[in-house]
């Protein structure tokens, strides 16, 4: 059982990490002027989305491993919420983090604030997917 614990404190971390993005460092970094948000942007992304993939990565491979031990597939489908995080990022929040590096090394800091805005409202789905992953994982260990 001590797997199914770990898948769901990785679970738990994405969650919390989520909403330190949400509730912190996305208000905070959109306090600043345009060419501060640009120098901090860059990189507060890559170390967050680090942090993020391998929080997925961890707590789907707990929530497998846990599946393979005690045979229930409530742990299988908390493993594959939680990883759905790497296709959600891929097809919605990668393209868009392209999109604002791109605005920043052209120097057009104004129009990055505004696909940041959209970057901060689609990070609340990897924390509702987080989320989703965690209350899983409770009702698996009840």
């Amino acid at each position: 059982m001590i797997i199914g614990s770990l898948a769901l404190a990785a679970a738990a971390s994405f969650v919390g990490a989520g909403f330190y993005v949400n509730y912190v460092e996305q208000p905070a970094r959109l306090a600043l002027d345009d060419a501060n948000l640009a120098k901090e942007w860059k990189p507060s992304d890559h170390r967050g989305f680090l942090v993020l993939a391998v929080l997925a990565l961890a707590s789907a491979v707990f929530g497998f491993a846990a599946y393979r031990e005690l045979e229930d597939v409530r742990w299988a489908l908390g493993a594959f919420v939680i990883v759905a995080n790497w296709p959600y990022s891929y097809f919605a929040i990668v393209p868009l983090n392209n999109r604002i590096l791109a605005l920043i090394d052209g120097e057009a800091t104004h129009e990055a604030r505004g696909v940041i805005k959209l970057w901060g409202q689609l990070e609340y789905g990897q924390t509702a997917l987080g989320l989703l992953a965690v209350a899983i994982y409770v009702w698996a260990i009840g």
